[in-house]
């Protein structure tokens, strides 16, 4: 029963931080290069990611810069940003592609909470799915039924506590796209 409750708990943290690196593609109106973490450029043939092929840092508040180690990629990493769909427009003066984040408008900020309260809440039927493969899998194990039913509240213990985890992920991050 530890292990079904061990792996369960590790599969609910991994929920955690796939939510986690999903909430961290929507942007804040704040120049933040974890913006570009989903970029992949096609490099030689094979997809890479954006920061394995340039630096990329933040001169301004509203401002990203990516300087490219190879100063050929640079038209790729240009084309890789614009099919990444990310809402900006790259401008490249040959050497860096400048990346310029438009202040959101109070549309924008609404709709961008919407699309994180739809990303947490996919965590939470993710962590109900867990949930649901742990008490299946307590059930058939051969111990007593008071075990059973402590091993599932236990289990709910857990979603409970990651429950409020998503919640409060969820809070800070309307707070910080609802911050002007």
């Amino acid at each position: 029963m530890e292990n079904i409750l061990m792996e369960a708990e590790m599969k609910m943290e991994a929920s955690i931080e796939n939510m986690e690196k999903r909430l961290l593609n929507i942007r804040a109106g704040r120049a933040n290069p974890a913006i570009l973490d989903s970029v992949m450029v096609t490099y030689y043939g094979a997809p890479t990611p954006l920061k394995q092929l340039a630096t990329i840092s933040v001169p301004e508040a509203r401002q990203l810069s990516i300087k490219p180690f190879d100063r050929s990629t640079i038209n790729d990493i240009e084309k890789a940003i614009f099919e990444a769909n990310i809402g900006l427009t790259p401008n490249n003066n040959g050497e860096v592609i400048i990346l310029n984040i438009p202040a959101l408008t109070e549309e924008t900020r609404r709709e961008y909470v919407k699309q994180a309260k739809g990303i947490a809440e996919e965590c939470k039927i993710a962590l109900r799915n867990i949930r649901q493969d742990s008490n299946n899998d307590i059930k058939k194990l051969e111990v007593p039924e008071d075990n059973i039913k402590s091993g599932m509240d236990e289990v709910q213990e857990l979603i409970n506590k990651y429950n409020k985890i998503v919640d409060e992920k969820l809070k800070v991050k309307e707070q910080e796209l609802m911050t002007v």
